[in-house]
Protein backbone atom coordinates (compact mmCIF):
# COMPACT_ATOMS: atom_id res chain seq x y z
CA UNK A 1 0.00 0.00 0.00
CA UNK A 2 1.51 3.33 -0.84
CA UNK A 3 1.13 5.95 1.94
CA UNK A 4 1.78 8.66 -0.50
CA UNK A 5 4.65 9.83 1.81
CA UNK A 6 7.59 10.52 -0.30
CA UNK A 7 8.60 13.97 -0.38
CA UNK A 8 6.23 15.09 2.35
CA UNK A 9 7.78 16.56 5.08
CA UNK A 10 6.99 16.73 8.51
CA UNK A 11 8.36 17.80 12.09
CA UNK A 12 8.41 15.33 14.92
CA UNK A 13 8.82 16.89 18.10
CA UNK A 14 10.73 14.92 21.07
CA UNK A 15 12.04 12.47 18.22
CA UNK A 16 15.78 11.95 19.87
CA UNK A 17 13.90 8.71 20.98
CA UNK A 18 10.97 6.69 21.70
CA UNK A 19 7.81 7.45 19.99
CA UNK A 20 8.97 10.41 18.27
CA UNK A 21 11.95 8.62 16.87
CA UNK A 22 10.00 5.36 15.76
CA UNK A 23 7.40 7.43 13.93
CA UNK A 24 9.85 9.27 12.24
CA UNK A 25 12.00 6.19 10.97
CA UNK A 26 8.76 4.86 9.95
CA UNK A 27 8.49 8.26 7.80
CA UNK A 28 11.67 8.21 6.17
CA UNK A 29 11.39 4.80 5.57
CA UNK A 30 8.83 5.50 3.41
CA UNK A 31 10.00 8.30 1.47
CA UNK A 32 8.96 11.08 4.05
CA UNK A 33 11.72 14.13 5.06
CA UNK A 34 11.62 14.89 8.69
CA UNK A 35 12.99 17.67 11.05
CA UNK A 36 13.04 15.69 14.23
CA UNK A 37 13.91 18.05 17.58
CA UNK A 38 15.06 17.14 21.08
CA UNK A 39 15.85 19.77 23.85
CA UNK A 40 19.64 18.55 23.62
CA UNK A 41 21.36 19.89 20.20
CA UNK A 42 23.84 16.87 20.22
CA UNK A 43 20.93 13.98 20.55
CA UNK A 44 18.88 15.56 18.27
CA UNK A 45 21.99 15.50 15.51
CA UNK A 46 22.78 12.30 15.94
CA UNK A 47 19.10 10.91 15.82
CA UNK A 48 18.66 12.67 12.27
CA UNK A 49 22.26 11.07 11.23
CA UNK A 50 20.70 7.69 11.79
CA UNK A 51 17.72 7.95 10.16
CA UNK A 52 19.53 8.84 6.52
CA UNK A 53 20.14 12.01 4.67
CA UNK A 54 15.97 12.90 4.52
CA UNK A 55 16.24 13.86 8.09
CA UNK A 56 17.50 17.20 10.40
CA UNK A 57 18.05 17.32 13.57
CA UNK A 58 17.00 20.58 15.42
CA UNK A 59 17.61 21.34 19.20
CA UNK A 60 14.42 22.80 20.68
CA UNK A 61 12.47 22.87 23.38
CA UNK A 62 8.64 22.56 23.01
CA UNK A 63 8.09 25.09 26.26
CA UNK A 64 9.23 28.03 24.24
CA UNK A 65 7.05 30.43 22.86
CA UNK A 66 9.18 31.04 19.70
CA UNK A 67 10.14 27.16 19.08
CA UNK A 68 6.66 26.76 16.84
CA UNK A 69 7.49 29.10 14.66
CA UNK A 70 11.38 28.76 14.17
CA UNK A 71 10.70 24.87 13.32
CA UNK A 72 8.36 25.06 10.43
CA UNK A 73 10.88 27.95 9.37
CA UNK A 74 13.71 25.60 9.76
CA UNK A 75 12.00 23.11 7.60
CA UNK A 76 10.86 24.99 5.07
CA UNK A 77 13.69 26.11 4.24
CA UNK A 78 15.65 22.82 4.55
CA UNK A 79 13.33 21.00 2.53
CA UNK A 80 11.02 23.57 0.41
CA UNK A 81 7.83 22.83 1.95
CA UNK A 82 5.69 21.87 5.39
CA UNK A 83 3.25 19.19 5.26
CA UNK A 84 2.45 17.99 9.02
CA UNK A 85 3.53 18.10 12.43
CA UNK A 86 3.81 15.00 15.23
CA UNK A 87 3.79 16.87 18.67
CA UNK A 88 5.20 14.34 21.14
CA UNK A 89 6.75 15.16 24.15
CA UNK A 90 8.29 13.17 27.34
CA UNK A 91 5.81 12.23 30.12
CA UNK A 92 5.70 14.31 32.90
CA UNK A 93 6.85 13.27 36.08
CA UNK A 94 5.59 10.44 37.81
CA UNK A 95 3.20 11.44 41.53
CA UNK A 96 0.33 11.03 43.16
CA UNK A 97 -2.59 14.61 43.62
CA UNK A 98 -1.12 15.26 47.01
CA UNK A 99 2.76 14.31 46.65
CA UNK A 100 3.24 16.53 42.87
CA UNK A 101 4.48 20.31 43.60
CA UNK A 102 3.27 23.39 41.84
CA UNK A 103 6.91 23.54 40.31
CA UNK A 104 6.07 20.14 38.67
CA UNK A 105 2.37 21.01 37.46
CA UNK A 106 4.05 24.40 36.17
CA UNK A 107 6.82 22.83 34.27
CA UNK A 108 4.40 19.76 32.77
CA UNK A 109 1.81 22.79 31.92
CA UNK A 110 4.41 24.57 30.11
CA UNK A 111 5.62 21.57 28.06
CA UNK A 112 2.75 18.82 27.69
CA UNK A 113 -0.21 21.31 27.57
CA UNK A 114 0.69 24.95 26.18
CA UNK A 115 4.15 24.16 24.25
CA UNK A 116 1.57 21.46 22.54
CA UNK A 117 -1.08 24.44 21.69
CA UNK A 118 1.22 27.30 20.54
CA UNK A 119 2.93 24.32 18.33
CA UNK A 120 -0.21 22.69 17.03
CA UNK A 121 -1.65 26.80 16.37
CA UNK A 122 1.51 28.02 14.32
CA UNK A 123 1.61 24.29 12.26
CA UNK A 124 -2.40 24.95 11.38
CA UNK A 125 -1.68 29.08 10.41
CA UNK A 126 1.25 27.60 7.92
CA UNK A 127 -0.27 24.91 6.79
CA UNK A 128 -2.87 24.18 3.66
CA UNK A 129 -5.12 21.69 2.18
CA UNK A 130 -3.92 18.42 3.04
CA UNK A 131 -2.05 18.79 5.95
CA UNK A 132 -1.95 16.97 9.38
CA UNK A 133 -2.01 18.05 12.85
CA UNK A 134 -1.19 14.71 15.05
CA UNK A 135 -0.48 14.20 19.19
CA UNK A 136 0.56 12.06 21.10
CA UNK A 137 -1.21 11.33 24.46
CA UNK A 138 -1.57 8.48 26.65
CA UNK A 139 -4.16 6.29 27.14
CA UNK A 140 -4.79 8.84 30.57
CA UNK A 141 -7.27 10.26 28.02
CA UNK A 142 -10.08 7.89 28.88
CA UNK A 143 -9.02 6.34 31.66
CA UNK A 144 -6.31 7.69 34.57
CA UNK A 145 -2.94 5.43 35.37
CA UNK A 146 -2.20 5.54 39.00
CA UNK A 147 1.53 7.42 39.65
CA UNK A 148 1.02 9.26 37.15
CA UNK A 149 -1.53 12.09 38.16
CA UNK A 150 -0.26 15.05 36.35
CA UNK A 151 -0.46 13.40 33.22
CA UNK A 152 -4.45 12.32 34.52
CA UNK A 153 -4.98 16.06 34.35
CA UNK A 154 -3.43 17.51 30.95
CA UNK A 155 -3.63 14.78 28.52
CA UNK A 156 -7.64 14.84 28.53
CA UNK A 157 -7.56 18.72 27.59
CA UNK A 158 -4.87 18.27 25.14
CA UNK A 159 -7.30 15.57 23.73
CA UNK A 160 -10.05 17.91 23.96
CA UNK A 161 -8.20 21.13 22.23
CA UNK A 162 -7.43 18.64 19.50
CA UNK A 163 -11.18 17.66 19.14
CA UNK A 164 -12.07 21.45 18.55
CA UNK A 165 -9.09 21.92 16.37
CA UNK A 166 -10.09 18.98 14.12
CA UNK A 167 -13.68 21.14 13.72
CA UNK A 168 -11.68 24.87 12.75
CA UNK A 169 -9.55 23.06 10.82
CA UNK A 170 -11.96 20.73 8.97
CA UNK A 171 -13.27 23.29 6.49
CA UNK A 172 -9.75 23.76 5.18
CA UNK A 173 -8.91 20.70 4.25
CA UNK A 174 -6.26 20.19 7.25
CA UNK A 175 -6.78 17.16 9.91
CA UNK A 176 -6.16 16.37 13.66
CA UNK A 177 -5.55 13.34 15.27
CA UNK A 178 -4.31 11.98 18.45
CA UNK A 179 -2.43 8.70 19.32
CA UNK A 180 -2.75 6.84 22.36
CA UNK A 181 -0.28 4.82 23.47
CA UNK A 182 -0.16 2.50 26.74
CA UNK A 183 2.51 -0.39 27.25
CA UNK A 184 4.84 0.52 24.64
CA UNK A 185 8.36 -1.15 25.40
CA UNK A 186 10.61 2.37 25.28
CA UNK A 187 12.75 3.63 27.74
CA UNK A 188 10.25 5.73 29.24
CA UNK A 189 7.71 2.65 30.03
CA UNK A 190 10.81 0.74 31.52
CA UNK A 191 11.25 3.40 34.19
CA UNK A 192 7.80 3.67 35.29
CA UNK A 193 7.86 0.30 35.72
CA UNK A 194 10.76 0.35 37.35
CA UNK A 195 9.04 2.79 39.89
CA UNK A 196 7.48 -0.08 41.55
CA UNK A 197 10.48 -1.45 43.08
CA UNK A 198 10.05 -4.54 40.84
CA UNK A 199 10.45 -4.01 36.92
CA UNK A 200 9.65 -7.60 36.22
CA UNK A 201 6.91 -8.06 38.09
CA UNK A 202 5.14 -4.61 36.86
CA UNK A 203 5.63 -5.36 33.26
CA UNK A 204 4.15 -9.19 34.03
CA UNK A 205 1.30 -7.80 35.57
CA UNK A 206 0.36 -5.15 32.87
CA UNK A 207 1.33 -7.88 30.12
CA UNK A 208 -1.27 -10.03 32.27
CA UNK A 209 -4.39 -7.09 31.86
CA UNK A 210 -3.33 -6.39 27.79
CA UNK A 211 -5.71 -9.19 25.48
CA UNK A 212 -2.18 -9.94 22.90
CA UNK A 213 -0.12 -10.65 26.43
CA UNK A 214 2.56 -8.20 25.59
CA UNK A 215 4.05 -4.50 25.35
CA UNK A 216 3.58 -2.78 22.18
CA UNK A 217 7.25 -2.53 19.91
CA UNK A 218 7.94 1.35 19.37
CA UNK A 219 7.89 0.43 15.40
CA UNK A 220 4.25 -0.90 15.86
CA UNK A 221 3.40 2.74 17.11
CA UNK A 222 5.82 4.27 14.75
CA UNK A 223 3.84 2.70 11.73
CA UNK A 224 1.02 3.45 12.97
CA UNK A 225 1.27 7.20 13.69
CA UNK A 226 3.03 7.15 9.88
CA UNK A 227 -0.30 5.89 8.33
CA UNK A 228 -2.56 8.62 10.06
CA UNK A 229 -0.14 11.40 9.50
CA UNK A 230 -0.46 9.80 5.63
CA UNK A 231 -2.44 11.01 2.80
CA UNK A 232 -3.99 7.27 2.64
CA UNK A 233 -5.48 8.68 5.88
CA UNK A 234 -7.20 11.14 4.00
CA UNK A 235 -10.89 11.03 5.89
CA UNK A 236 -9.35 10.54 9.18
CA UNK A 237 -9.56 13.28 11.86
CA UNK A 238 -10.91 14.14 15.02
CA UNK A 239 -9.43 10.42 16.79
CA UNK A 240 -8.09 9.50 19.18
CA UNK A 241 -6.63 6.06 18.21
CA UNK A 242 -5.72 3.44 21.12
CA UNK A 243 -1.84 2.17 20.47
CA UNK A 244 -2.14 -0.65 23.27
CA UNK A 245 -2.87 -3.91 22.50
CA UNK A 246 -6.82 -4.26 22.99
CA UNK A 247 -5.74 -2.25 26.99
CA UNK A 248 -8.43 -0.31 26.74
CA UNK A 249 -11.74 -2.52 27.07
CA UNK A 250 -14.27 0.46 26.30
CA UNK A 251 -15.58 0.71 22.72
Amino acid sequence: MDLGLKDRVYIVTGATRGLGLATARELTADGAKVLVTGRDEKRAAEAAAALGPDAVGVAADNSDPAAAARLITTARERFGRFDGILISVGGPAPGTAAGNTDEQWTAAFESVFLGAVRLAREAAAGLGEGGVIGFVLSGSVHEPIPGLTISNGLRPGLAGFAKSLSVELGPRGIRVVGLLPARIDTDRVRELDALSGDAAAARAGHEARIPLRRYGAPEEFGRTAAFLLSPAASYLTGVMLPVDGGFRHGF
